[in-house]
């Protein structure tokens, strides 16, 4: 199972280590094999996400995002987007931007800084409203009780997550955005470019997400009739029913929302890399590598049946959405080491497991007491 997952993974990572060990000898070796583990580890909670929206598609279009999907993870967002970040900021054209990309690594690395501004309110509002539309939702399950009964109740209120994502996008415009950090360690004044990437990340993710589920929705008539039409079929075969799954154009604005939630968790692994490398070969190695392994997880946890197991640790992965697009805004102003980024969503997605891992226990143990009970109260 492990190797049918990751096979194509692990092949990709010898392939990358080759390929950058050719280019720069062992120090490239070394770089890449970093960035790969950077990667990994701050999208972990990514491949969660991700997993719970990809269960619910059919085999057809798990397939297509396993393959556009990742050529466009790895090709689109780890080696064109640094590239268009300067192309825009610089206002130059594609190829002058990969030329100055490859011959002039020191300015291309000071505007993707002078771009990060942007970015990061871009891909953090876009991640805010993952967040918020999770916690004020009224779910079965519920990790911290005390924290998300009464936001659930408050997400009764219309666009309530919207109205504060708009907040704290001002704030963040009034705040961050008035000093925002610049190469050279300068400070300028970026707050309506921050409030227009902002709105444009706020747009994107109703526009992508609303289409997905006015799609999900329209199904669901169908879902149901389908599923009923199973139910007789197995009845009488005398089998189990299987599962429906979504296809169509359900699945293709679900394939569109997992392509741009994919990318805006990338936004902090692109501009994280910098931190260790200017290099766009050993950057697109790097995270490309560490992509494959995002998405080979993600197709784990949905064979594994794993979310279904472990029932918090879709909460925990939100949490630590929640936590990204909070630290996307600071960096706007501050600058965050990447080591506590990815350490927050790893903590916050570890406690979640364990939390799960309780209550499985804390059910078997009841089941088993039930069923001592159930012995001794019919003379057994």
């Amino acid at each position: 199972m492990v190797l049918k997952t990751f096979g194509w993974s692990f092949a990709v990572t010898a392939l990358g280590l080759v390929a950058a060990f050719l280019f720069g000898g062992w120090t490239a070796f070394g770089i890449v094999a970093i960035l790969s583990i950077l990667e990994i580890s701050l999208s972990f909670d990514n491949a969660v996400v991700n997993a719970g929206i990809l269960k619910k598609m059919n085999a057809f279009w798990q397939k297509i995002f396993l393959t556009i999907g990742i050529l466009i993870a790895v090709f689109g967002m780890r080696l064109v987007f640094p590239v268009v970040i300067v192309a825009v900021s610089a206002q130059l054209g594609p190829i002058e931007a990969v030329d100055l990309a490859l011959s002039d690594k020191d300015r291309y690395q000071e505007l993707v800084t002078d771009a990060h501004p942007a970015i990061a309110a871009f891909g953090g509002m876009f991640l805010l409203m993952i967040f918020l539309d999770f916690v004020f939702e009224d779910r079965e399950h519920k990790w911290l009780a005390w924290l998300e009964r009464p936001l659930s109740k408050l997400g009764k209120v219309d666009m309530l997550s919207v109205c504060v994502a708009l907040v704290v996008l001002l704030i963040s415009a009034v705040t961050f955005a008035s000093h925002a950090h610049q190469h050279g360690g300068t400070h300028v004044d970026k707050a309506e470019t921050v409030l227009l990437a902002g709105i444009a990340g706020l747009i994107t993710y109703m526009i992508v997400g609303g289409l997905s589920g006015y799609f999900e929705d329209k199904l669901e008539e169908e879902e149901e009739q389908a599923e009923e039409e199973e139910e007789e079929k197995a009845a009488r075969a005398g089998k189990p029913k299987s599962a429906i799954a979504v296809g169509g154009k359900a699945a293709f604005f679900m394939f569109l929302y997992l392509e741009v939630l994919d990318a805006s968790f990338s936004f902090d692994g692109v501009i994280g890399a910098f931190a260790i490398t200017n290099d766009i070969v050993l950057m697109a190695l790097g995270l490309g590598i560490g992509a494959m392994y995002v998405r080979s997880l993600t197709v784990y946890l949905v064979r594994q049946g794993t979310l279904d197991d472990y029932v918090y640790l879709e909460h925990g992965a939100h949490y630590a959405i929640g936590a990204l697009a909070l630290i996307l805004l600071v960096t706007i102003q501050y600058e965050i080491n990447e080591i506590i980024t990815g350490l927050i969503g790893v903590v916050l997605i570890g406690a979640s497991f364990w939390s799960s891992v309780l209550r499985n226990r804390r059910l078997a143990a009841a089941e088993a007491t039930a069923g001592e009970k159930t012995e001794v109260s019919s003379g057994v």
